[in-house]
C-alpha cells in the first residue's frame, strides 16, 4: 500500500509538471505582444527611393563583388548631424576563415566611434540581438567598444516575445531559464571556429529560437531598410536594401522605441523633419505580422498577365506558397530566385526549406511558375524581397523578413518597407534591371536552372519540411 501511495505521488508530481510545461508553452506561444510590435505605418509620399544591392558572383577562387549597401551606410553615418539609430541582428567578426571576409563589423564600429569623437552631440543608439554574445556566454568585443566610447547599446529583451518552438519552449522556461547563461563555457560556439566557447545553458536558450532580426539604420536625414548584417561571415552575401527619407523616419523610430520600452533602454531621439509630402512614390513601414498581411494582399491582387518576382533566402510560409500557386492558376507569371540553402555559418545544409518548396511550386504552378537558384559559392543569396510588376504601377515589399512562420507571425522582430509607384520611377526601373540581370545571366552566371539542385530524395525532404512545419521545430 505504501509503495502504491509513493508511486501515485510520483505520478501526480510528474503529471503536474507536465501540465505546467504545457500551460507555459501555450501561454508563451499566444501571449499579448508588447506595445508597438506588429506595426503598420501611415502611407507617406516621397520623391525618391534608392534601391541598393550587394552581389557576389563568379568562381569561388575568383569571386567578384559589387557591394553598395554598407558603403552607403558609412556615408549616412558621416552625414548625420543629430542622431543615428541602428538596429542590426548580427554584429560580430567571428568566422571560420574559409573565405576572405570583409571586416564589416569592425568597419561599422570604427565608423560610429569616429563619428562620436568628431561630434559628441550626435545621439547614437545601437540596438541588437543577444546572438552576438551567444546568448549571454561571453562579451561581444564590438559592442563593448561602442559602449566605452559613449554609444548607447541595447540588447533586445526577446523573452517578452512569443515563443516559436512550443514543443521546447515550455521545458526551457520551466526548468532551465532560471540558471542564466554566463560563466566559463566549454562547448564549441555554433557561430564560428574562432568564436568563444559557450555554456550548456546558452545552448539551451539558443534552442528556444527567437530574435530581433531587424536590419535598419535611421538618421535625422535618411534611413536604410536592409537584408544585410554587419557581420564578417555574412560579408560576402548578396543582399538588398532601400534608402528613403522623410516622415517615414518617425515611424522607424517609433518601432525601435518599442524595443527600448521592453528592453529597459530609455528613450530615442525624435525626428523633427515634418517634411511636406509632395512626391509620387508611396512608402509604408511594416513590421512582423503586418508584412505577411501586405504580401498576401498584393499576391491576391495580382491578375492575369502580371508578374511576381521573388528574391528570397528562405521561402517556407504555407499561406504565401499557396497564394503564389493560386496566382499562377489565374495566369500570373511567378519567377523566383532562391538561395539553394547549402550553407549557413560555415555549416553544410541539406536544402531545407527551399528545395522541397521549389519542387511543390513547379509541380503545382500550371506552367506559370519558374524558379532559378542563385549560383552561390559558399556565401548566401540573402535578400528578402517580392516585386509585383504590373502594367502601370508596381509594388515592392522588402527588408529583413524571410517568408517563414518565424519571420512573419510576430515571433521574430522584423522591418520591411512597402513601395508603390509608377513604373516610370527610377526605383521600379532599377528593380526591373536587377531581376532581369540575374535571370538572364547577361554578363555572368548569376543563376542556375532548377535541375541543378533538384532533390535526389524529394519525398524524404518534403516529409522533413512538413514535419518541421507541424511541430514548429526549425532554425528558419
Amino acid at each position: 500500500m505504501k509503495n502504491w501511495i509513493k508511486k501515485n505521488k510520483l505520478l501526480t508530481i510528474i503529471l503536474i509538471l507536465i501540465l505546467i510545461v504545457i500551460l507555459t508553452s501555450v501561454y508563451h506561444s499566444y501571449k499579448p505582444l508588447p506595445e508597438g510590435v506588429s506595426y503598420e505605418g501611415d502611407v507617406h509620399y516621397v520623391s525618391e527611393v534608392s534601391f541598393l544591392y550587394d552581389l557576389t558572383y563568379g568562381d569561388k577562387d575568383n569571386l567578384q563583388k559589387e557591394h553598395k549597401i554598407f558603403d552607403r551606410i558609412f556615408q549616412i553615418i558621416d552625414d548625420a548631424e543629430e542622431f543615428i539609430v541602428i538596429d542590426m541582428f548580427l554584429f560580430n567578426g567571428y568566422h571560420d576563415g574559409e573565405m576572405d571576409y570583409p571586416p564589416l563589423s569592425s568597419n561599422l564600429m570604427e565608423s560610429l566611434i569616429s563619428k562620436k569623437k568628431e561630434n559628441p552631440d550626435v545621439d547614437i543608439v545601437f540596438i541588437t540581438d543577444e546572438i552576438n554574445t551567444t546568448y549571454g556566454s561571453h562579451e561581444a568585443e564590438e559592442l563593448s567598444m561602442l559602449e566605452e566610447n559613449g554609444i548607447r547599446v541595447i540588447e533586445t529583451n526577446v523573452k517578452v516575445l512569443r515563443d516559436s518552438n512550443p514543443l521546447y519552449s515550455g521545458i526551457w522556461r520551466v526548468f532551465f531559464q532560471w540558471f542564466g547563461q554566463g560563466g566559463s563555457g566549454w562547448i564549441k560556439n555554433p557561430m564560428a571556429e574562432d568564436a568563444p566557447d559557450t555554456t550548456v545553458r546558452s545552448y539551451l536558450k539558443l534552442l528556444n529560437i527567437k530574435a530581433n532580426h531587424r536590419k535598419v539604420i535611421a538618421t535625422d536625414k535618411t534611413a536604410i531598410i536592409s537584408s544585410a548584417n554587419p557581420h564578417d561571415a555574412s560579408g560576402l552575401h548578396s543582399n538588398t536594401a532601400f534608402e528613403v527619407s522623410g516622415n517615414i523616419i518617425a515611424d522607424i523610430l517609433k518601432t525601435e522605441q518599442a524595443i527600448l520600452d521592453f528592453s529597459g533602454g530609455g528613450g530615442l531621439p525624435k525626428y523633427n523633419g515634418g517634411q511636406t509630402e509632395e512626391g509620387d512614390i508611396a512608402v509604408q513601414l511594416l513590421t512582423e505580422r503586418k508584412i505577411l498581411n501586405h504580401v498576401l494582399k498584393e499576391i491576391r491582387k495580382s491578375k492575369d498577365k502580371e508578374e511576381i518576382w521573388v528574391g528570397m533566402f528562405y521561402l517556407a510560409e504555407r499561406k504565401i506558397i499557396e497564394e503564389l500557386i493560386d496566382a499562377a492558376d489565374r495566369g500570373v507569371t511567378v519567377n523566383l530566385i532562391l538561395d539553394p540553402n547549402e550553407h549557413a555559418f560555415g555549416q553544410q545544409k541539406i536544402g531545407l526549406p527551399n528545395r522541397p518548396v521549389a519542387a511543390e511550386l513547379l509541380e503545382e504552378g500550371q506552367g506559370n511558375i519558374e524558379l532559378k537558384w542563385y549560383n552561390t559559392q559558399g556565401e548566401q543569396y540573402h535578400p528578402k524581397m517580392i516585386y509585383f510588376n504590373r502594367a502601370e504601377e508596381s509594388t515592392i515589399i522588402g527588408g529583413s523578413a524571410n517568408f517563414t512562420r518565424r519571420n512573419l507571425y510576430d515571433l521574430n522582430l522584423e522591418t520591411d518597407i512597402k513601395i508603390t509607384a509608377n513604373n516610370k520611377e527610377q526605383v521600379m526601373k532599377d528593380m526591373d534591371d536587377y531581376f532581369l540581370r540575374l535571370w538572364s545571366n547577361e554578363d555572368e552566371i548569376y543563376t542556375l536552372p532548377y535541375e541543378t539542385y533538384k532533390d535526389e530524395m524529394p519525398i524524404v525532404k518534403k516529409a522533413m519540411y512538413r514535419l518541421q512545419k507541424i511541430f514548429r521545430f526549425t532554425t528558419y
